[in-house]
């Protein structure tokens, strides 16, 4: 059975988190003309956490012929202050009600590990992160929500990078965590590349415990080489010299990331992250995701 495929407005993110100069509703209104089954959400999308406000956002989804299977949501679980990450905590359970809400029983709520503060320790980090974590799975549990984390590069609005960024750091967190019912891996293939990883070497220690899956794709500017791109830490950061293009045509060897999951039987859903060119391009991205699901999900 073909995977489900949601879309997440990279290209707005901004002017709908940030400046506000969108709505989550009109996002909503222009994502029916795409070829998806989902939309997935940001929490920052929202304007309000008042249950008749998220019902209204629940109801705009639905009408659009929409689900909604994952809430993106950035997590500090890293910050040096107590306090901070208590809140951080706090956000994050309010977050898995809110998926649970928007997206029912076995939606996936994304967590991060936090920013790599220049003074937190990685043996310290993980452990705050661990110690986070299983605080939100004991909500996640009792709604019956997974939470996936992300290998992820840094959230728009911080100003660290991923703590977990490289792979190394981020297995060492996964392994931490032995649930493998309502916490899984939100795997993202772009990130690793911009950690200065190889995407499907990670995928492939991942790949039984992988919940969900954002789809985009980088490609290198002409005369680029990803050697020039890289920084003392080993990573590739967001040059402009690595851009976002369509899914499929760039860095990323998706005939062998789609081998790998459907080995491993995967079902969860795969959003596309995409449209920093344009909607005409998530178009494509998601044509591309369509005829992949069809081989490989068949």
């Amino acid at each position: 059975m073909p995977v489900q495929i949601s879309a997440f407005p990279k290209c707005y993110l901004d002017t709908i988190a940030g400046t506000r100069e969108m709505s989550v509703f009109q996002w909503i209104e222009m994502a029916r003309q795409l070829d998806a089954d989902g939309l997935e959400m940001y929490d920052g999308f929202f304007t309000s956490l008042d249950p008749a406000y998220l019902d209204s956002v629940g109801e705009a989804i639905s009408s659009a012929g929409f689900a909604m299977p994952m809430l993106c949501c950035s997590p500090d679980f890293t910050n040096p202050d107590a306090d901070a990450r208590r809140r951080a905590v706090e956000r994050e359970a309010a977050m898995i009600g809110v998926t649970r809400r928007l997206g029912g029983p076995r939606a996936v709520c994304r967590v991060l590990s936090g920013q790599r503060y220049p003074e937190v320790s990685r043996e310290q980090g993980i452990a705050w992160c661990v110690e986070c974590i299983e605080h939100c799975l004991a909500v996640a549990r009792e709604m019956d929500v997974v939470l996936g984390i992300e290998n992820h590069y840094k959230d728009g609005f911080w100003k660290y990078p991923e703590f977990a960024q490289k792979k190394d750091v981020f297995l060492e967190l996964v392994n931490a965590i032995p649930d493998r019912d309502h916490f899984g891996v939100q795997y993202d293939p772009s990130n690793a590349i911009v950690a200065g990883d190889d995407p499907v070497e990670l995928l492939r220690q991942v790949a039984p415990r992988v919940v969900s899956m954002h789809a985009s794709d980088r490609y290198l500017a002409e005369g680029a080489t990803l050697d020039d791109l890289r920084q003392n830490d080993g990573t590739l950061g967001y040059s402009p010299n690595l851009r976002h293009g369509v899914t499929g045509r760039g860095l990323n060897d998706y005939h062998t990331i789609f081998s790998i999951l459907a080995q491993h039987n995967y079902r969860g859903w795969i959003s596309i992250e995409d449209g920093m060119n344009g909607m005409e391009e998530m178009a494509e991205s998601l044509a591309f995701l369509r005829k992949m699901s069809a081989i490989y999900f068949a």
